[in-house]
């Protein structure tokens, strides 16, 4: 930020208290003598040496400021002629970032022209002042670790979006994301930066050097031998890709490592670096130095208990100093070099902060002696300052740094003034005083000095889950149990070390929620308020612009931070007033959502827009609520609506329009934080067209937060209440309780923090798992590259020595990971960060509850806390284990049932209309019916819910996913079917053995319970059932005869073409062929092998006779078929065709894992059962007259000769036919144990279509099968005697048959000939 006021005459208040010719010599207070001897030693020569007494020139008051004048110019002269020396250095002599021609693509610049956001592909900018000769260095502050190179220039580089600082000669650039130095080519150079990190940038033009830092850490030289010469010139620069940030330091403010021999570009305000810490030498004698009235001499005081005590004397001295220290103040290289370490030196005394009030007295004094322009400005730079240091902090074994600069943040937030103005004006406006509340996780951990505090590692082995409700139990190694411990314990002082600063940030949150600091003005807490709201307006209305938000890791530090502090004052309130809530029983009240207290901006209601809800709901409004609603307002908010539609309209069409000079500013909203902490209000583009325009022109915006400023411009008494006014509480519905909650600015606080939540906190907890999985996925690579050494032959040395170098990449990885980890899961898995998602989970459980009881008015809920419960629920399940579990929570099981309850209510609940949240409600009913555990709370919740929602689930897909309910009515059932309890595929297992490791399926947990409800409610209610079975199948596009086709079809063909031998299936089943891992018997054959179970074992017996009835007349079932399921193997056809070595017969009896001996008993029983009815209908046919000859039944045709009949015989079969072709003596008849005989009786065979009926012949191994009507099979003359059975299927034909006199069927679609005749 540039400094105002220092170069500008403003007026003065005068301290001057005695100076009038009428006034005596001596103050009054102290008498002279004792005056000049005070200020001679509050104001020393330059020498340090004090003349004697008779020859010193006596001070008073009248020629104090004389006498300091002198002081202070001594060493002007000097100064001043050595900063006329500017050798090897063109241009300004404030540096900044060139904005006027300087730059390439989109970049937002902040407007202090030190730090620049990247808003395109890979934008590029220089500073506005370049080097030609001598040493010289500055600093880049990395706020993100994304893709960009920073480095040095000319002014002849060229840049585009796709080449910048280092892709062109004479540019040169270090890349920390890549790890990479460029200068046209690229090589390996340095190491990785993360966010926090401060780069270094040294050029030696001398020398031909340049040369890079990492916080403070040489890298080593990078490039030498640099052009240089006559015209060459080199500029800092930076290229940087979309969403990336930095702030630059060229010498506006002290480096934070200055290198020796190198100079800052900007030369930093040496002369007023010299006034101001002689200024500050003669502040520190005021404090040592006291004055005993009574003796009449001078003492030397304790300076952490100095207090002004009105003294005249030292306040007109005071006055003195600061006449010239205050202008100075505004300076921030002053402010950061000179106020701040000597606020930090006080503090290192040690001591709790309450223990130094000096710090309060020096503030008090700050406000009586300066202007009040020049403390704000003092303080803004001050609190920037502070900012920055913490922020850029490298991280130390001891976090030192960080807390020193949070203890300093106290002291002056201590000062109730101070901090009212820096909470009005500075906290949230002008810095994102969030991070503050940020503990930056390390990228590279022995910097970090993780290797001191976790000196051993472990990680955990690979663990199976099963859906992640049971872990698989290993024996632990003692060797293993001794790393795990001393790890543990490492934890345990990381933790204790973090906790330090966490107690630190909560202690500036309460200063900031302090409600009791009402002296001059309105309290701390509700300056925050409005603050706080805001500051969640600005992320909720900008989600998709990622440069604007606060980004997450920062979000999800200060919501732990502000969770404790609320619980801390909530509970503090409870101690006062017994009659009041405790913080475990938090809720929001459902008021807030509909009286207009509290600004939910345009976030969505679970009944629609906010103006809809208020037309549609005004009579429940008034009736439940008490709340009335003005025509007027319902008129102006309708149409403030509609001027926010078509201005958003016409924004759009005049995007095309609204272009941009080279170099122009575009009006930014006052929302946009910079990298620098501070505003960004610049926005660079060489595009024709701007990329970014507001959504509104300024003036709109303005408009539009009319609402708005009336919420910032609220009392206490609008928030809390007072004489009859309920505040907040503004209109009770009679459901909800008359007791009293807690004050009512924490509600709004606490809904705030339901809020960010939603906003980004739940996503980031999500990301950072990654580093878990990471552990894993080396631990398993570190296992397996072990396991293949102790294999590997000794001959083999080449490939040895590969796996051991292997073996040290991974250790040292997971070394470097399980550190990282640790510290991760301190500052956000840790159990206490557990408990805080918890409790919100637990807070928005029971705000819905109170809620729903409202009825209509329950539509006025944001949907944001039903999001919130579900989400947080999904951390608790899926992030924080395996360190925590949630089964350790108090109160698990009742909360789990509460939220089950919710979900099963409000999935179908009519008063919620957004389509987004009615299917997050059903996604989350789904994914709460896969576990255990929360299925079984979804059965302890009311019967009467429990029917509730399973009617919903059965009613008609009419606006709403059917996919989801599918979803979760087959999870109720599954695990029920035949051999479908798996969580791996098992035919996966045996032929890819390595996805043992890979996370599984979901394990089944059927419901008896809902199953049993639904079956009622199918069954009692006439109209339920066709209903649903009509969704189901419109969704699958089928009709119900359709469907009873498909069932018939899945028993009949597919089981026989899947059990078939050496047909395709089988064929691609037997070729492993890579991507076919998936095809394979056995989900096809247990799901049709479990039904056949289900209709002939499981079921009583009249069903299961019909059933038996139906399938042996189906002419396309085969006894083999079910045999081959318990692994009958067929005998090869053909005697000369060996079997193959490598045949693998299917059968169920090898899955015994998947399938119960139970289950393989009904297999073996289902079998005897349709052999033996099979063999009774054969028995019944032998008996049966021939329909066409009236004779019965037997191995001989109706007659022989020209017109006679054939007929078709075969076990088990109920039919025959005959034609009216010649077909000689032709006759199909038994031939023992089930198998068909075709028997040749005549010479001729010349009928030209001779039709036979369908048939299925129930032999052994082999068959004719064909499905259909009584015309599939031909008998034709193939020419010359040969006869040809002519189909359009698939039929399987058993060869071996000769006919006698040498004529033979032909079967062309199987490539082998078919023998009809008798056995040889």
């Amino acid at each position: 930020m540039t400094s105002r006021g220092a170069g500008t005459a403003f007026s003065r208040r005068n301290y001057r208290l005695s100076n009038e010719s009428e006034k005596p010599k001596v103050t009054g207070i102290v008498n002279s003598k004792l005056l000049n001897d005070y200020l001679h030693r509050i104001f020393p020569s330059a020498d340090g040496i004090q003349p004697a007494a008779a020859y010193r020139k006596p001070l008073t008051f009248q020629n104090l400021q004389e006498h300091l004048d002198k002081l202070l110019a001594e060493d002007s002269g000097a100064e001043d002629s050595r900063d006329q020396i500017l050798e090897g250095r063109l241009g300004p002599s404030t540096v900044v970032l060139d904005h006027i021609s300087g730059f390439e693509g989109l970049l937002l610049v902040d407007d202090d022209l030190l730090g620049v956001i990247g808003h395109s592909n890979f934008g590029s900018i220089r500073a506005t002042t370049c080097v030609y000769k001598g040493k010289w260095i500055y600093e880049v502050l990395i706020s993100s670790q994304g893709l960009m190179q920073i480095g040095w220039c000319t002014l002849n580089c060229r840049f585009n979006q796709e080449e910048g600082v280092g892709d062109t000669p004479d540019s040169y650039a270090y890349d920390g994301n890549r790890v990479r130095k460029w200068n046209v080519t690229t090589t390996n150079y340095g190491k990785s930066w993360a966010a926090g990190d401060i780069v270094s940038c040294l050029i030696d033009l001398d020398e031909g050097t340049i040369a890079f830092c990492l916080n403070g850490v040489s890298l080593g030289t990078a490039f030498d031998n640099i052009t240089r010469g006559a015209g060459m010139a080199y500029f800092p620069a930076i290229s940087l890709s979309f969403k990336e940030s930095v702030a630059f330091n060229f010498g506006s403010r002290p480096l934070r490592y200055p290198v020796e021999g190198y100079r800052p570009l900007q030369d930093p305000p040496s002369m007023d670096l010299v006034e101001a810490h002689k200024l500050l030498g003669y502040l520190k004698n005021v404090i040592h130095i006291g004055i005993d009235v009574l003796e009449g001499k001078l003492v030397e005081k304790d300076t952490s208990m100095w207090q002004l005590q009105g003294e005249p004397t030292v306040l007109i001295t005071l006055a003195h100093i600061f006449n010239h220290f205050a202008p100075l103040m505004c300076k921030v290289y002053l402010v950061e070099d000179v106020l701040m370490n000597f606020l930090l030196s006080i503090l290192e005394q040690g001591g709790a902060v309450e223990a130094h009030p000096l710090i309060q007295q020096l503030l008090d004094l700050m406000w009586l002696l300066m202007e009040d322009y020049e403390v704000h400005e003092c303080l803004k730079q001050l609190l920037m300052s502070l900012l920055r240091a913490y922020r850029f902090s490298p991280i130390i074994p001891d976090l030192g740094l960080q807390i020193h600069y949070l203890r300093l943040t106290i002291a002056v937030l201590k000062h109730e003034k101070s901090r009212k103005y820096l909470l009005n004006n500075v906290l949230f406006d002008l810095l994102r005083s969030v991070v503050f509340f940020y503990i930056k996780s390390p990228l590279r951990v022995e910097e970090a000095g993780l290797q001191e505090l976790i000196p051993t590692t472990w990680w955990p082995n690979r663990f199976t889950k099963e859906g992640k409700e049971s872990k698989e139990v290993k024996e632990e190694s003692a060797e293993e149990r001794l790393r795990r411990r001393a790890y543990d314990r490492g934890c345990q002082r990381l933790k204790k070390r973090i906790e330090v600063v966490e107690e630190l940030q909560v202690q500036i949150l309460k200063l900031l929620l302090n409600n009791k600091d009402r002296g001059g003005g309105e309290a701390s807490r509700y300056i925050f308020l409005n603050k706080f709201r805001k500051f969640l307006q600005e992320n909720a209305s900008n989600r998709g612009n990622l440069t604007v938000l606060c980004p997450p890791e920062y979000m999800v530090c200060f919501l732990h931070r502000l969770i404790s502090t609320l619980r801390c004052y909530w509970d503090g309130h409870k101690a006062k007033a017994p009659a009041a809530l405790n913080s475990e029983e938090a809720y929001v009240p459902p008021q807030l959502f509909y009286n207009g207290k509290v600004d939910y901006f345009d976030l969505q209601r679970l009944g629609g827009l906010l103006s809809h809800l208020k037309k549609t709901l005004k009579d429940d409004l008034a009736l439940k609520a008490n709340i009335l609603i003005d025509p007027a307002e319902l008129q102006a908010v309708t149409m403030d609506d509609l001027d926010e539609d078509e201005e958003s309209a016409t924004s759009t069409a005049q995007r095309p329009v609204a272009a941009l000079a080279i170099g122009g500013a575009l009006a930014r909203p006052s929302w946009l934080s910079s990298p620098t902490l501070g505003r960004a209000n610049r926005f660079l583009s060489t595009a024709a067209v701007s990329l970014m325009n507001p959504r509104r022109s300024l003036g709109t915006l303005e408009k539009m937060k009319a609402r708005t400023l009336s919420v910032e411009q609220r009392t206490e008494d609008d928030i809390e209440g007072s004489h009859g006014n309920e505040g907040l509480l503004l209109g009770r519905p009679p459901e909800e309780p008359e007791q009293s909650i807690t004050e009512n600015s924490l509600l709004e606080i606490l809904d705030g923090i339901v809020m960010m939540y939603n906003l980004s906190v739940h996503q980031q907890l999500g990301k950072m798992v990654g580093v878990s999985d990471d552990v894993n996925e080396y631990a398993l690579a570190l296992k397996d590259t072990e396991e293949k050494i102790s294999r590997c032959p000794k001959r083999r040395r080449d490939i040895y020595e590969e796996l051991v170098k292997s073996q040290k990449v991974f250790s040292e990885k997971l070394n470097h990971l399980s550190r990282r980890l640790a510290w991760i899961n301190v500052t956000i898995y840790s159990k206490e960060k557990m408990q805080d998602i918890y409790w919100l989970l637990r807070v928005c459980i029971r705000t819905i509850e109170h809620g729903d009881r409202t009825g209509s008015l329950f539509a006025f809920m944001p949907e944001f806390y039903l999001s919130v419960a579900m989400n947080s629920y999904s951390a608790l399940k899926n992030y924080f284990s395996p360190v925590h579990s949630m089964e350790e929570l108090p109160g698990y099981e009742e909360t789990l049932t509460r939220l089950a309850a919710i979900l099963a209510k409000h999935f179908a609940d009519s008063r919620i209309v957004g389509t987004d949240i009615r299917d997050s409600l059903m996604q989350a009913l789904a994914s709460y019916v896969c576990y255990p555990h929360s299925l079984r709370a979804v059965e302890r919740i009311p019967e009467e819910q429990r029917i509730s929602m399973m009617r919903n689930l059965l009613a008609p897909y009419e606006q709403r996913p059917w996919a989801q309910t599918n979803w979760i009515l087959v999870r109720l059932w599954r695990g029920c079917g035949f051999g479908y309890r798996y969580t791996r595929l098992p035919h996966l297992l045996k032929t890819k053995p390595e996805d043992a490791n890979l996370p599984s399926l979901q394990k089944p947990c059927p419901s008896t319970l809902l199953q049993r409800h639904m079956a009622d409610l199918l069954c009692s209610d006439c109209d339920m059932a066709p209903s649903f079975l009509n969704s189901v199948l419109n969704q699958l596009n089928w009709a119900f005869s359709e469907f009873i086709g498909m069932i018939q079809e899945l028993l009949n063909q597919v089981l026989n073409r899947v059990t078939a031998e050496r047909n395709l299936f089988d064929r691609v089943v037997n070729l492993r062929l890579p991507g076919l891992e998936s095809v394979d018997h056995y989900p096809i054959l247990v799901a049709v092998t479990g039904i056949l179970v289900r209709l002939l074992m499981d079921t009583d017996f009249q069903g299961a006779k019909r059933a038996t009835a139906v399938l042996l007349a189906d002419p396309c079932f085969q006894l083999c078929s079910i045999q081959y399921l318990l692994g009958h193997a067929e005998p090869s056809a053909l005697a000369a065709t060996p079997p193959s070595a490598d045949k693998r017969h299917f059968s169920l009896h090898t899955y015994t894992d998947y399938i119960s001996q139970e289950e393989l008993a009904k297999v073996e029983r289902m079998l005897g059962h349709l052999s033996e009815e099979s063999k009774q209908a054969a028995a019944s046919m032998l008996v049966s007259p021939c329909l066409v000859c009236t004779q019965p039944r037997n191995q001989q045709s109706c007659g022989e000769g020209r017109g006679r009949v054939p007929f078709l015989w075969w076990s088990g079969g109920t039919r025959h036919a005959s034609s009216d072709g010649d077909l000689g003596g032709f006759s199909l008849g038994s031939r023992g144990a089930g198998f068909a005989q075709a028997a040749w009786l005549g010479h001729t065979l010349h009928s030209p279509a001779s039709c036979v009926p369908s048939a299925l012949l129930n032999a052994t191994c082999t068959h004719f099968s064909m499905p259909g009507s009584w015309n599939h099979w031909e008998l034709a003359t193939q020419g010359g005697g040969v006869a040809a059975l002519l189909h359009s299927g698939h039929v399987g034909v058993r060869a071996g048959w000769e006919n006698s006199p040498g004529q033979r069927l032909v079967w062309p679609n199987l490539g082998c000939e078919v023998r009809l005749g008798v056995p040889r």
